[in-house]
């Protein structure tokens, strides 16, 4: 794979370093008394204000319009036609108007019905009434002229009866194609509506890129006072510090300066320096992740991040006692980092890339961790069971199984994540380059890659509908999801080659129709970085699918990368799926991701939050660096395609199978944690950790941690198996091979290589 992709060709090289005069000193004289008096709501805006760029948007234009822009039924008594008709029922029947008359094809797949609405019109909502017969998996389409078709939306688990869908498009034809049937009749539908119209705005209105970045975007700069910048993260941190499941989003901002302040990181927290490197902004209190709020326990510091800035900690330590979810990035930390709690409890992380450590790195009390391209000028002190080191300068060498360290001179194809940052007066994302080969922070000498201004991506807010981002998608635009929850009926689509879609402040997209909540097309050089998907209580597909069932297509030269994807299905409310990611691509790569099939919170239990795969690799040259997969109901992991490489994996099986028939296949105890498909010739993976506690029944039996074929091309190293004390057994930790992990001890079962 090569570094260059058409954003890099398409855009200037990097600003040059240092500090920056930037436009927003009104920023210091924003912070009132009123955020330590109260504490903050999901929607209030703190003493810092909310974020704005030079180029605004009125909140207000993106309210829904009025249901009388979108009421004209355009199909009404227009010419239809239809790939195949069963009877009398012909497809003129479904647009005459008439409840009681109806359209049907014969019982195959695909079928197609279209209706010519006379002239190219504004679409804005298709309604079907489906007969018994109904669609299962289908695309509503538009065209101009008959012949080249474009998806309006695609419908995945239909459940039939009466539906209706927001679309953003024009076309003189609109057509519903039917993939998968939800019966073994065919198609029949009584009623197609076609609505035209704007709901918008005016017809042909472009949606505008840039604007605000709403009111949980708390922006910091060097003239803000001290005492005021203190209140308003410590009032943030009061409302989130135990708010696992709450609605809450927040993105603290540092412009570049230096800021004599302590700043704790809560749930769904992200804390970023403005800066073009991460020591144009200097945090001189520190940033802290402690676990006081659990009793010393940091098992569930989840959904919190730091990026992009120094750390100069008082008192010399930053401590970053974090577990899942909780990823460090373009840090430099000018002291020692502490990766255990203040009691020294149990934690369960982590992920570091792209940083920088002055001190030294202490992990006592972390299970497990992945510390990717970075430098660690103090050395790393305490090993539990999986240590794993790629790219980085003064790692510990190789020593699995004791200590469990396991450490590669570099990590392969990268690319970092994308980032907000001020380019002179002004917010810009860069997008750094793919690269291999490489050891250390890339910031150390520069990041090679490209700055986008802002006014290139559609901000969305909360209450934006699935149709007006696609819109913008379409449009052209790249998107930037700003912090909150969107509850959405439809798809997100990324059909455009080199989109960047990035969340602030662990924005969250809920699927509420039972649909695939993202799906990227096979195109080249997509990035998909820091968002979460929480599971609706209607089941989808995936949450995020990416390419096509299928495809060859090959995107070495400019790959599709996932940077700080998080999965939720279960814990915040009731949430089911099918299987949570999807990558159907060749050449994904996959930098950190959390897909969590909830263990406590609200809307639990073996029957409630249903998932069965919590990632599901079909691509061929797909690399997998820093995955946390947990407590899918099946395969955790299931890798189809081919020459895929893992460096880091941690699992915890299900907790909740109610006993051992529940939780058998095919003669087999249990489900593997990570499974290679039997016809796969070639795998490679490194630093891989499976745990059981079945709380329902401590007498299960998983035999085997990790299965993969018997081949001399998939070779696997450093694994390991552990029963949390002796709650559960493994059998073997890779295909029969392997000691037994069992009893109270809780004592890693190991195969150093395989086979």
């Amino acid at each position: 794979m090569t570094a260059r992709t058409a954003l890099d060709e398409a855009r200037p090289p990097a600003p040059p370093q240092g500090p920056r005069r930037v436009r927003r000193a009104w920023l210091a004289a924003a912070v009132t008394a009123a955020c330590v008096a109260a504490p903050l709501t999901a929607g209030a805006t703190t003493a810092s204000g909310s974020a704005e760029s030079p180029r605004q948007s009125d909140p207000a234009a993106r309210a829904a319009a009025p249901a009388a822009a979108c009421t004209t039924n355009a199909a009404l008594g227009k010419p239809a036609t239809a790939s195949s008709t069963e009877g009398p029922f012909g497809p003129a029947l479904a647009v005459d108007g008439d409840p009681g008359t109806r359209w049907s094809s014969e019982p195959a797949d695909p079928q197609w019905i279209r209706v010519d609405l006379g002239s190219v019109q504004d679409l804005c909502r298709v309604e079907l009434s489906w007969e018994t017969a109904y669609g299962k998996d289908f695309r509503i389409e538009a065209s101009d002229d008959g012949t080249t078709w474009r998806t309006l939306r695609t419908v995945t688990d239909g459940s039939g009866g009466a539906q209706g869908f927001d679309v953003v498009g024009t076309g003189r034809y609109v057509r519903v194609t039917g993939t998968e049937r939800g019966t073994g009749y065919g198609y029949s539908l009584w009623e197609l509506k076609v609505l035209t119209g704007e709901p918008g705005g005016d017809p042909g209105d472009p949606i505008p890129g840039g604007g605000d970045l709403g009111p949980n975007v708390h922006v910091f700069g060097p003239d803000t006072p001290v005492d005021q910048v203190q209140a308003a993260v410590d009032a943030v941190y009061d409302q989130q510090e135990f708010d696992q499941f709450g609605d809450g989003r927040h993105q603290f901002l540092f412009e570049p300066g230096t800021y004599p302040v302590h700043v704790n990181a809560g749930f769904h927290t992200s804390i970023a320096g403005l800066g073009a490197d991460p020591d144009d902004v200097n945090i001189t209190g520190g940033v802290w992740a402690d676990a006081e709020w659990f009793e010393g326990n940091a098992t569930q510091n989840f959904w919190r991040s730091v990026e992009n800035l120094a750390v100069t900690p008082t008192g010399g330590d930053m401590r970053w006692a974090v577990s899942q979810a909780a990823p460090m990035r373009r840090v430099h930390v000018n002291g020692n980092l502490m990766l255990h709690s203040s009691r020294y409890g149990w934690a369960s992380g982590g992920f570091i890339a792209d940083s920088v450590v002055d001190g030294e790195v202490r992990a006592w009390t972390q299970q497990q961790w992945y510390t990717r391209d970075s430098t660690l000028r103090g050395g790393w002190a305490g090993t539990l069971w999986n240590m794993v080191f790629s790219g980085v300068e003064n790692a510990p060498p190789t020593s699995f199984p004791e200590p469990a360290v396991t450490t590669l001179d570099t990590t392969g194809t990268i690319r970092e994540k994308p980032y907000l940052y001020l380019d002179g007066e002004d917010y810009a994302v860069f997008v750094p380059s793919a690269r291999e080969g490489t050891r250390g922070a890339t910031w150390d000498g520069g990041t090679a890659g490209a700055s986008v201004p802002l006014d290139e991506f559609y901000v969305a807010r909360p209450g934006d509908s699935a149709a007006r981002i696609n819109q913008a998608l379409d449009q052209g635009l790249h998107l930037l999801l700003t912090p909150g929850v969107y509850e959405l009926d439809g798809t997100i689509e990324v059909n455009r080659a080199d989109t960047v879609v990035l969340g602030l402040g662990y924005a969250t997209i809920v699927p509420t129709a039972g649909q695939t909540a993202m799906r990227v097309a096979d195109v080249d050089g997509v990035r998909i970085a820091s968002v979460l998907f929480d599971a609706g209580a209607a089941e989808s597909p995936s949450m995020l699918t990416v390419g096509t069932a299928g495809s060859t297509v090959d995107h070495a030269d400019d790959p599709i990368s996932l940077h700080d994807v998080f999965v939720r299905v279960g814990g915040a409310h009731v949430g089911r799926v099918d299987q949570a990611i999807v990558v159907n691509a060749d050449d994904t790569i996959i930098d950190h991701i959390w897909s969590w099939r909830g263990d406590h919170g609200e809307g639990i239990g073996w029957d409630v939050n249903t998932a069965d795969n919590g990632l599901v690799v079909h691509g061929d040259d797909v690399d997998g660096y820093g995955l946390f997969v947990e407590h899918y109901q099946e395969y955790n992991t299931l890798w189809t395609g081919e020459r895929g490489r893992t460096i880091f994996y941690q699992n915890e099986l299900p907790y909740d199978p109610p006993n051992q028939a529940a939780w058998n296949h095919d003669g087999v105890r249990g489900w593997a944690a990570y499974k290679v498909a039997d016809g796969v010739r070639e795998h490679e993976a490194w630093g891989l950790g499976s745990y059981c506690v079945f709380t329902s029944d401590a007498s299960i039996v998983s035999d085997n941690g990790f299965e993969v074929p018997r081949t001399p091309g998939v070779r696997m190293h450093s694994l390991l198996t552990v029963s949390l004390g002796g709650v559960g057994t493994y059998e073997h930790v890779i295909n029969g091979v392997g000691p037994r992990a069992a009893g109270t001890e809780t004592i890693p079962a190991t195969v150093t290589t395989y086979p």
